[in-house]
């Protein structure tokens, strides 16, 4: 009884795990976004399919999820694998997983290929701090609102696009966040075409205007926030507020402001004392 989320190769065959072998070797029920991508899968990796294999996909994920999960509970080992990566990054699985863990059936992964981590060690930008953002809006008014949410966003971005609309999406970007802004764009990750294009937006935008083709992950470098620089009146000002509107003692008042501002507490300190 136990829910195997299995991740399986972008691009080349030869990536995927022994783990994932021997777990699609000997699953009971094998959950797949597509079954034919999955038989095509185990005929490359040499495993013959002993399992039962049900479809689970974005339009049968709600209807098909009380089903494996009555499976899960009869005491089967249900493996779930999407066409490519890990299950429910943007691709079926969270349903399945959430009900899983409401009914208290264990749930394990076999890690592997991500696009996500891929592109974005390739793309040559800051990975110290990152967010994945998953597919923008189709819409040009709401994928707007969705960019200028994250406008100020100081974290690395990942996202993931259709070839079709990658030069739209690149546009709108840069529109938002900046035409210098630098960024990536990774196509066709692992695969022979892999192709690996950095630059300013503005650049990327235009050349994806000639058009893009293949799987399509896009990385965008966060926003550079210029320090606020207080001056010692400013600090001695800012205490001052703490104290009188907020009620707090002038040590109390001083650790606030350096916690606000980012200050050392020492420099607030002297600001306020050393006059």
């Amino acid at each position: 009884m136990t829910l195997v989320l299995a991740a399986t190769p972008i691009g080349r065959p030869d990536d995927a795990s022994p783990r994932l072998v021997a777990e699609l070797a000997g699953a009971d029920t094998v959950a797949a976004e597509d079954t034919r991508r999955l038989r095509r899968l185990c005929g490359d990796l040499g495993v013959t399919l002993t399992a039962r294999v049900l479809s689970y996909f974005e339009a049968n994920e709600e209807a098909r999820t009380p089903q494996l999960l009555a499976e899960l509970v009869e005491g089967r080992r249900v493996v779930l694998v999407t066409d490519a990566g890990m299950p429910s990054v943007s691709d079926p699985g969270y349903r399945l997983v959430a009900a899983a863990a409401a009914a208290g059936v264990p749930v394990t992964a076999v890690p592997g290929p991500s696009a996500v981590l891929t592109a974005l060690m390739l793309s040559a930008l800051p990975v110290d701090r990152f967010c994945f953002e998953g597919f923008l809006p189709r819409r040009t008014g709401q994928r707007r609102v969705r960019l200028e949410g994250l406008a100020g966003e100081e974290r690395t971005m990942v996202f993931f696009e259709a070839p079709q609309r990658t030069a739209a999406t690149l546009a709108a970007m840069a529109e938002v966040f900046g035409a210098g802004r630098p960024a990536a764009v990774c196509r066709e990750l692992t695969k022979t075409y892999e192709e690996v294009r950095r630059g300013p937006l503005r650049e990327l935008a235009e050349w994806a205007g000639a058009g893009v083709r293949g799987e399509v992950t896009l990385v965008v470098r966060g926003a550079v926030v210029e320090p606020v620089h207080y001056d010692a009146e400013q600090l001695r000002r800012l205490v001052q507020v703490e104290e009188e509107a907020g009620g707090l003692s002038r040590r109390e008042g001083i650790a606030a402001v350096a916690r606000s501002t980012g200050v050392p507490r020492r420099q607030v300190y002297d600001a306020v004392h050393r006059r």
